[in-house]
């Protein structure tokens, strides 16, 4: 399969869609915050994050700084592929109207209709690209419940299968009640939009469970069952079944009106995901962007992660 079909599509959408919504975004720090720790790790770290702070210091910013830096790690430690699907999903993505939605599915909307729209949209571009949606059954410690996400299978030349999790709505399973501002800075750090293999999905999953644990902490607050490792796990490792049309099982498409939840939610995505576009353009070498510079950047950013989660 070619992953070359859609990726020119990038910057013309990316630069249309600039258009369409408005232009700029008012996430500076946010973008900030990703730039500095991507040129911290692309400067190898100075002496890692274990030089940040003093060994004996129990106040949990060590772990905090270190968590940060695996997100950004994670996120841009890519293979080719994922980097190519990656940018024929934002791309896609970027190129769904509100008028597709109501031809999807029927129902109530919980951004179903975005998801079988992209799996439309891959699977017309040479992606074998499904819905999937996993049930699993409560137990002792793990809380019963359902997800639905995208998956691409990739059959390589050596006869095995890879499969690839997209799901469009990744911060929000991590999103916990009265956050600390720590936590949320590293909520932010995370993808718009997971684009990746399993095994990578685990690394951000380890991430945000310890990340949580330690913003509950701060509050006093227990850790519910639905925060934990394993039931966020549950989420993409269950059983799960593949569906690659809608409209099968749920007949004809209702009236836009009827979509004004996934419509709302389309927009809201794509915003968010041309800010994260535009702030990763900036982690880009730059000419001229001398090391003074880049060092001045890094120091900036640890200066304002450790005074916001002091």
């Amino acid at each position: 399969m070619d992953c070359t079909v859609c990726a020119p599509m990038t910057e013309n959408l990316l630069s249309r869609r600039i258009g369409e919504l408005g232009g700029g975004f008012s996430h500076e720090s946010e973008h900030d915050l990703a730039v500095m720790v991507g040129e911290f790790l692309e400067n190898g770290g100075s002496g890692g994050a274990e030089s940040w702070c003093s060994s004996d210091s129990d106040s949990g910013l060590c772990d905090l700084a270190q968590l940060a830096e695996s997100i950004a790690f994670s996120k841009r430690n890519l293979d080719q592929y994922e980097s190519d699907l990656q940018s024929v999903v934002h791309s896609l993505v970027l190129s769904i109207n509100e008028i597709d939605l109501q031809f999807v599915k029927s129902g109530p909307c919980t951004a179903s209709c975005i998801r079988f729209s992209l799996v439309q949209l891959l699977r017309q571009s040479g992606y074998d690209a499904a819905v999937c949606s996993a049930r699993w059954q409560g137990g002792s410690k793990v809380p019963g419940g359902d997800h639905e996400y995208i998956d691409v299978v990739n059959n390589t030349s050596s006869g095995n299968s890879d499969r690839l999790i997209i799901d469009i709505d990744f911060q929000s399973h991590f999103e916990i009640a009265r956050a600390v501002e720590s936590y949320d800075r590293i909520l932010k750090l995370l993808p718009v939009i997971y684009v990746g293999s399993l095994s990578r999905l685990s690394q951000f999953l380890q991430v945000m469970a310890e990340a949580g644990k330690f913003s509950l902490k701060q509050n006093s607050m227990p850790l519910p069952p639905w925060r934990s490792l394993a039931y966020l796990q549950a989420k993409w490792y269950s059983p799960y079944q593949r569906q690659f049309d809608a409209e099968k099982q749920s007949g004809i498409g209702r009236s836009l009106l009827e979509h004004k939840q996934c419509s709302g939610h389309l927009k809201r995505l794509q915003s968010a995901l041309v800010s994260e576009m535009e702030a990763d353009r900036q982690l880009k070498p730059k000419n001229g962007d001398s090391k003074k510079n880049r060092r001045m950047k890094v120091d900036r950013w640890r200066h304002s992660l450790f005074r916001t989660m002091a």
